[in-house]
C-alpha cells in the first residue's frame, strides 16, 4: 500500500477523534472545522489515486461521520471519564416538585406570610410550606398577610389581607 493512501487513512482517523473531541470541548466550531478539513484532505488523497477509491473515500465519511456522532452521544457518557466530566440528572426525593391539585385545595382559606414579592408569582408561607402563588391584584409585596382564595390545577391564588382581618 502506498504510504500516501496510508496518510489518508490516518487523517480518516484523526477526524474521528476530533469530531469526539469536539463534540465534548467548546471551541467554536474549530476542532469541527479541522475535523472537516483532515476528512476533506483524505478524500483528496484518495481521488489523486484514482476516482473509484476516492468515491470509496466518500461513501466511508457519509457512514463515518454519523457512527462517530453516536458512538460519541451513545457510549462516551458512560465511560469513566465520561462520567467524570458530565453532570448528572437531579435526584428529587419522592413527593419534591409540583404538588397535587387535591393537596394544594386543602391551602383554601387558609393564610399564610409572603417570602417574596409577588410580582404576580412569587413565594408564600403556610404553615411552614413554601408554595408558589399568584397575587390576585398582580403585586404584593415580601412579608405581606395573605389568604388563598383559589386554586386551579396547580395555581394557588393570593389576596392580601389588611391586619385587621386577622
Amino acid at each position: 500500500m502506498d504510504w500516501w493512501l496510508a496518510f489518508a487513512v490516518f487523517l480518516y482517523l484523526i477526524s474521528a477523534c476530533l469530531l469526539v473531541v469536539e463534540v465534548f470541548v467548546p471551541s467554536g466550531g474549530l476542532i469541527g472545522a479541522a475535523s472537516a478539513i483532515c476528512l476533506a484532505s483524505g478524500i483528496w488523497i484518495f481521488f489523486q489515486h484514482g476516482t473509484t477509491l476516492g468515491w470509496v473515500g466518500i461513501i466511508i465519511a457519509i457512514v463515518m461521520v454519523p457512527a462517530i456522532l453516536v458512538i460519541a452521544y451513545k457510549i462516551f457518557p458512560h465511560t469513566r471519564f465520561g462520567k467524570a466530566v458530565s453532570l448528572e440528572p437531579q435526584k428529587r426525593e419522592p413527593g419534591e416538585g409540583i404538588s397535587d391539585n387535591e393537596d394544594l385545595k386543602s391551602l383554601v382559606g387558609q393564610q399564610g406570610k409572603t417570602l417574596t414579592d409577588l410580582r404576580p408569582v412569587g413565594m408564600c408561607d403556610f404553615s411552614g410550606r413554601r408554595v408558589e402563588s399568584v397575587a390576585e391584584s398582580g403585586y404584593a409585596e415580601k412579608g405581606k398577610t395573605v389568604k388563598v382564595i383559589s386554586v386551579q390545577s396547580t395555581q394557588v391564588t393570593v389576596r392580601v389581607i389588611e391586619q385587621e382581618e386577622e
